[in-house]
């Protein structure tokens, strides 16, 4: 994954009381508060029974936005009956910390919707399920959630289905294509965000989608022409023309870069009303250049569609940058995986102005171990952005702040990746592990190449900013 246009080359780049207490019976009072506590845990777990009624809420906010029909979930957790069937592996992939899936460290940096179990919940599940899983009252069991099938989001004000399916072949090789997609509107309007949907989750690596926007007058026809193609072009206005992208005079339109996005894991980041969000014209186009689609063992037709969200007028537009490769700073080392190696590489930028720090997208592939994140002010502070500690290259989310990170001019936002080019890698596509390097153009987002990125979206500060909540911005 990389995204070709970076929109901004960093736009601003009680009291204390004394107390006298013999040793003897601070002891003899310690051991039977320790003793207490031991005590009471063991009788909450020897003596609370729980059931379904108890195990429901848990399963509904943490597995079932993923686990439900249309999703990522290979298995439904919809109903009591979909989940006692499952009910040793739920106990244990989750007492493994498998599920629910969150690579970034907790311990280090907090984001909005942060799918962890707390200690009581996880006990609450293991005793669950070592009692047999029972039912309990079935008039008190909470009603499974309601979704909005086809959407992680909810009901999307219209949807842009791929004209024609894109065949993907099962030569067990990596296949990229450029695909357009025609959206004709009532009026020229606002889209909020937009969510890409795949059609085949486990072949899906990326995609890089832009807007592209005809102006009145420039534009008769945008339904004909080629609606898809492999990406294999030197000359790109070759293919835009035979695409029938271009304006009825042979101009370029108005493109906005990096309108649709997708890794593994990705859902598009929700920010308040007004923050972020791009004019639509009624006579517009996605072009998904490109989209990266993994190797398959058998011949597919891949029917993907986009969900696309109105908004008002945007009061503050959102920038995005990224640091390492296709970014605005050098890798150093230079990115060479040398095999039977586990190396680390970093790479570094100096903001220019004061920013308002929203999300951030760690980016590596198979190879990838650790990733750190962190900003040093001029005073020598440092901030902390994010820790992942076990790379996982199915779960690349958009990690959003609570509140908007302040970033001040002159700091350095450092990153560090450590990659595992090792036999003991079990993701390592090669063996025996062989040079592994971060290729050129579209060779370099290949699945057994490698990237070490770090998006960031952000906004120029403002005062008032750091009050800023961004866990609302569906209620506003």
């Amino acid at each position: 994954m990389f995204r070709s246009n970076v929109r901004a080359k960093f736009f601003v780049f009680g009291c204390l009381k004394k107390a006298t207490i013999t040793l003897f019976s601070y002891v003899l009072l310690f051991l039977y508060a320790c003793n207490t506590d031991s005590n009471n845990l063991s009788q909450t777990t020897i003596n609370f029974n729980p059931t379904f009624e108890d195990i429901a809420p848990i399963i509904y906010k943490n597995c079932t936005p993923c686990h439900r029909a249309g999703e990522s979930g290979p298995i439904e957790f919809m109903t009591y009956d979909d989940v006692k069937k499952n009910v040793n592996k739920i106990k244990f992939v989750t007492q493994s910390g498998y599920m629910p899936p969150w690579p970034a460290d907790d311990s280090y940096t907090h984001f909005i919707g942060e799918r962890k179990l707390s200690k009581e919940e996880l006990q609450l599940i293991k005793v669950w399920a070592e009692n047999g899983a029972p039912k309990g009252d079935e008039s008190k069991i909470p009603s499974p959630p309601v979704f909005y099938a086809g959407s992680f989001l909810g009901k999307p004000d219209t949807v842009i289905k791929f004209k024609n399916p894109v065949p993907i072949k099962g030569n067990g090789a990596d296949h990229f294509y450029v695909i357009k997609l025609p959206m004709e509107l009532i009026k020229d309007t606002f889209v909020r965000y937009f969510e890409f949907v795949p059609n085949h989750r486990k072949l899906a690596h990326h995609i890089n989608g832009h807007l592209i926007s005809y102006d009145p007058g420039k534009k008769k026809d945008i339904q004909t022409g080629l609606t898809h193609s492999l990406d294999q072009f030197k000359d790109y206005k070759v293919l835009y023309s035979q695409m029938n992208i271009l304006n009825d005079d042979g101009s370029f339109p108005v493109l906005t870069p990096n309108t649709v996005y997708y890794l593994p894991g990705y859902t598009p980041p929700v920010y308040p009303q007004g923050i972020g969000g791009y004019k639509t014209n009624k006579t517009s186009a996605i072009l998904l250049k490109n989209i990266h689609y993994g190797p398959s063992n058998q011949d597919v037709l891949d029917s993907s569609f986009i969900n696309v969200f109105y908004g008002p007028k945007p009061k503050r537009p959102i920038f995005e940058t990224q640091l390492g490769t296709f970014g605005i700073s050098k890798i150093e080392p230079e990115l060479i995986l040398q095999p039977n190696k586990i190396q680390t590489f970093h790479t570094q930028a100096t903001l220019n102005g004061d920013i308002s720090l929203l999300s951030v997208n760690p980016h590596m592939h198979l190879l990838g171990k650790s990733f750190w994140a962190f900003a040093v002010q001029q005073n020598g502070d440092t901030i902390p952005l994010i820790k992942i500690n076990k790379w996982d290259f199915r779960w690349q989310y958009y990690y959003t702040y609570e509140h908007p990170i302040i970033i001040k001019a002159g700091t350095v936002i450092h990153a560090y990746g450590t990659f595992d080019n090792t036999d003991k890698n079990p993701f390592n596509p090669n063996h025996p592990p062989k040079v592994v390097t971060q290729g050129e153009g579209v060779r370099s987002m290949q699945t057994t190449e490698e990237m070490f990125q770090f998006i960031f979206s952000y906004l120029a500060y403002q005062t008032g900013d750091e009050k800023m909540d961004l866990s609302k911005s569906k209620d506003n």
